[in-house]
């Protein structure tokens, strides 16, 4: 197929249609071990072939979550059993993560790879990619501008990894969450302190809160009081804070003095909470210390820390990536990819941020891809 026109031909009202492709948009499965999530739905292909795409996608592509083959075969989806054939073919592949090598080497010159390639860790891989002239975008890389929104799969992935980081909290606390009042006496609602109040921490207090906890939460960027505390919560932070907040909106490093008067307020604060959300991360760096070992001595037997930066090495110090750590009656937790619990909402998410990256990087009128350095979005994202 390569770079070939696709004609697909079939009767509607009676007549025949022809439908030209342009440009073909093709995605494998992941490794559905690690990761369930697919960055091509039903509704989103739509969206490609009205651009003048042809998709095409690996066999049982998304039936894991209930989308059989036939859905998409339905809508003029080209379904193949060798992946290698839609990796060869395919002028644009969208993927979660970075392909693997057995993969990646089957990748030619002017191909585009878009998904979440984790720069910081693959910089040998890009380098002979690169080297092919294959165009490799990163979209954790995307600039925190408006017109980047609707593309920011960071933002929409944390919002579900936030919601869920409660839940799963709340399935492993042994007491009721909200406060009630019975004729045998009242059970006081549950405290809970999410350290980090980016999207996944806000989520996580809008989400707590609505079931009744008490919510508490502390950030190193002052500029997140506002927006924890119209979410209901309460701001902690420590005297003679400073804004540590880097220009695109993240959490910087702070300093040993600022760390110290933060490790007195969280001492003191652990000891009455009962459920701790973890979702501090420093883009390209290993997750900041915050929880340490003789805090988590002090808390309340039967309490739980959910910590949303296992992967990244943890905010506590003694998370372990997808195990359930017991310190002295304290319940640890961090998963690999929290999103393999809500694979469906995540996907749907995710499949409209891509498309979104899509069609802001092809030009309609030439039809084909236009890498305009000149674009924030596309100048930031591309991987060089």
């Amino acid at each position: 197929m390569g770079n070939c026109r696709c004609d697909i031909c079939f009767s509607a009202n009676g007549y025949i249609l022809v439908v030209k492709f342009e440009m073909i948009i093709g995605s494998i499965l992941e490794n559905k071990n690690i990761e369930k999530r697919i960055a091509i739905t039903p509704d989103i292909v739509k969206k490609y072939t009205s651009l003048g795409f042809e998709v095409c996608l690996s066999e049982n592509y998304g039936s894991h979550l209930g989308i059989q083959d036939k859905v998409y075969k339905d809508m003029g989806v080209k379904i193949s059993k060798n992946e290698i054939e839609i990796l060869n073919s395919s002028d644009i592949i969208v993927q979660l993560g970075m392909l693997p090598d057995d993969k990646s080497i089957n990748l030619k010159e002017n191909q585009t790879l878009i998904g979440v390639l984790n720069p910081y860790d693959n910089k040998e891989k890009f380098k002979s990619l690169i080297q092919k002239k294959i165009n490799l975008f990163s979209l954790e890389l995307l600039p925190r501008i408006t017109r980047a929104q609707s593309m920011d799969i960071l933002s929409s992935q944390a919002n579900l990894a936030g919601y869920k980081a409660v839940i799963e909290s709340f399935a492993n606390f042994e007491k009721a969450i909200p406060m009630m009042m019975t004729a045998a006496g009242t059970v006081p609602a549950a405290k809970v302190l999410v350290v980090g109040a980016g999207v996944a921490g806000l989520q996580a207090i809008a989400t707590a809160k609505r079931m009744g906890a008490i919510v508490f939460a502390t950030d190193v960027r002052m500029a997140s009081k506002e927006q924890v505390e119209s979410l209901g919560g309460k701001f902690l932070t420590v005297e003679g804070s400073e804004n540590l907040e880097t220009e695109s909106g993240y959490a910087k490093e702070a300093s040993d003095d600022f760390k110290r008067k933060q490790d007195e307020l969280l001492s003191e604060t652990l000891k009455k909470i009962d459920i701790v959300i973890c979702t501090a991360l420093i883009p390209g760096k290993k997750a900041p210390l915050i929880i340490k070992d003789n805090m988590i001595d002090n808390m309340q037997a039967g309490s739980i820390i959910y910590d949303l930066a296992a992967v990244q090495g943890g905010n506590t110090a003694f998370t372990e990536v997808d195990k359930i750590i017991d310190r002295n009656g304290v319940k640890i937790m961090g998963e690999t990819n929290i999103l393999n619990k809500l694979p469906v909402s995540a996907s749907s998410l995710y499949a409209k941020n891509i498309f979104n990256f899509v069609d802001n990087l092809f030009d309609k009128e030439e039809k084909k891809i236009n890498i305009n350095l000149e674009d924030e979005i596309i100048e930031k994202t591309l991987i060089k």
